[in-house]
């Protein structure tokens, strides 16, 4: 999920942007537009907000939701956006009070903005699976484009849509703005036909007063509807066994979609198994074997219309390990596998709350530069450039020294023989019950080894995170985000239960 500190600036493209406003608006040129956008930017975030809370909810918007399609293209050191189209996305089933995301969370963020006022009156920081591919080595080869969409509440009036991205200075940047009227013709506002078959899990309150969580059912048939039914609550089940999750429940909607696939299971191109299903979900992410997501992004928000969400997890009948998740788009589990429960719970980790992965021994698809590491914007995840602004200080116990020392050597010595025993299974074709004898080893093994540690039950800054053995640490010494574990470490939790506020307010 890390950015390239250094890339050419992006070429804007906006071919439908003209289009889109409606008639007397036509001398609203996209670049006074961004001019007022980057007016409104220059003010103080707490003016921002103060403007919007003080016209409402029902100053700016409706009850209904508006997506922005786009084409997210780049590659070779290229960025170029381009529009796709604007349509309805179902109701509406954000809070109406949180309007603008102060979490600094993602390496994108997009802002909707009041021309009349200049105003941000919404916001929402995001992750792409183009973020990803971009840190990957294809990236630097060749080009490639992936499909995104900006959801906000449907305006009553023109807005500016400006989509910024995180660069090397750690500060958002403009890459792409585009005005939309939504009474344009070109702006579709029928709804879309269900494609799915929806029903509801547990409900506990109206969606605008909730987080809305929506599973989606992907390589199960017709006959095996009842499958992803008890697949499904048994997973949502360890969900809310987790804390913060399980003492937050009453603050969550949780709604299922039957998808019906032609064949059982999903794509799986490094056997030589192919399928197509609903939204296409896959492994070989990258050509990861075990990295399993959909880049079907619109299919994916069609199938999404039909039911109010904010967050998604796609449940993959099958039995090969695997899973993703990536921050305000999607997050993916195969459900029979041993350890389905804790992939559902980590995966969920990096959607719902930007969690970065505290492991750093296991092969990845991301180049690894091993340059001075910029604060990552990873709420678990520091660069510990000045320990005494360390982003999770205050929970500290006094005393504990920065960065933290820990058995890293013997941890590591423990990772090798892993990893070499599993390269050995990947090479033998080994069923998948070698890989969760392996598994189920290893978290035995590392649970008795980091819990006998001098500072295992505090937090701290322990080196050792996303991907890298020097240069980035993580709160704690063990946590869901780096093993096996079953529980979140106090900085994780703390981060899921302030994109709960976010939504539930």
């Amino acid at each position: 999920m890390r950015s390239r500190a250094h890339r050419r600036a992006p070429r804007l493209h906006s071919p439908l942007a003209l289009l889109l406003l409606g008639t007397g608006l036509a001398l609203a040129a996209p670049a006074a537009a961004r001019q007022a956008a980057s007016q409104a930017a220059a003010e103080p975030a707490s003016q921002g907000a103060q403007g919007a809370a003080a016209q409402g909810f029902g100053g700016f918007f409706t009850d209904r939701t508006m997506r922005v399609d786009y084409f997210h293209t780049g590659g070779m050191g290229e960025e170029i956006i381009s529009l796709d189209r604007v349509v309805a996305d179902g109701p509406w089933a954000g809070s109406r009070t949180q309007l603008l995301d102060d979490t600094n969370l993602g390496p994108y963020l997009f802002e909707v903005i009041d021309p009349a006022t200049n105003r941000v009156i919404y916001s929402r920081g995001f992750a792409s699976i183009f973020g990803e591919w971009e840190t990957t080595a294809e990236a630097a080869r060749v080009h490639r484009t992936f499909h995104e969409s900006l959801r906000f509440p449907w305006p009553m009036e023109s807005v500016q849509v400006v989509l910024k991205k995180r660069e090397g200075d750690q500060a958002f940047h403009e890459v792409w703005s585009t005005t939309v009227d939504p009474n344009s013709r070109f702006v579709n506002s029928a709804d879309l036909r269900s494609v799915g078959s929806v029903w509801t899990i547990f409900e506990n309150g109206p969606p605008d007063r909730k987080v809305d969580l929506v599973l989606i059912g992907e390589g199960y048939t017709a006959e095996e509807m009842e499958k992803f039914h008890a697949d499904a609550r048994r997973l949502v089940d360890r969900l809310f066994q987790t804390e913060p999750f399980r003492s937050r429940k009453a603050d969550f909607n949780v709604r299922a979609i039957d998808l019906p696939s032609a064949t059982s299971g999903v794509n799986r191109p490094h056997v030589g198994e192919f399928r197509r299903t609903p939204v296409s979900a896959e492994y070989n992410i990258f050509d990861s074997e075990r990295y399993l997501l959909t880049y079907d992004n619109r299919m994916l928000r069609d199938v999404l219309s039909a039911v109010p969400y904010e967050f998604v997890e796609i449940l993959v009948n099958e039995k090969q390990y695997g899973g993703g998740g990536i921050f305000n788009f999607q997050a993916t589990t195969a459900v029979d596998t041993e350890f389905a429960d804790y992939v559902f719970v980590h995966e969920f980790g990096h959607h719902f709350a930007g969690l970065g992965d505290e492991y750093y021994t296991s092969p990845v698809a991301y180049e690894r530069d091993h340059a001075e590491h910029p604060e990552p914007w990873e709420p678990n995840i520091t660069a510990l450039r000045d320990p005494a602004k360390l982003k999770w200080r205050a929970l500290v116990q006094p005393g504990t020294p920065l960065p933290t020392p820990w058995d890293k050597e013997a941890y590591e010595e423990h990772a090798r023989g892993i990893g070499a025993r599993r390269q050995a299974l990947i090479e033998s074709a080994a069923p998948e019950s070698e890989f969760d004898a392996l598994f189920r080893e290893q978290k035995e093994i590392e649970r008795e080894l980091l819990g006998a540690m001098r500072y295992a039950v505090l937090v701290g800054a322990f080196e050792g995170a996303m991907y890298e053995a020097q240069g980035l640490y993580r709160p704690q010494i063990d946590c869901i985000m780096f093993t096996r574990s079953d529980s979140f470490c106090l900085v994780c939790g703390r981060a899921i239960e302030r994109i709960i506020d976010l939504y539930s307010a």
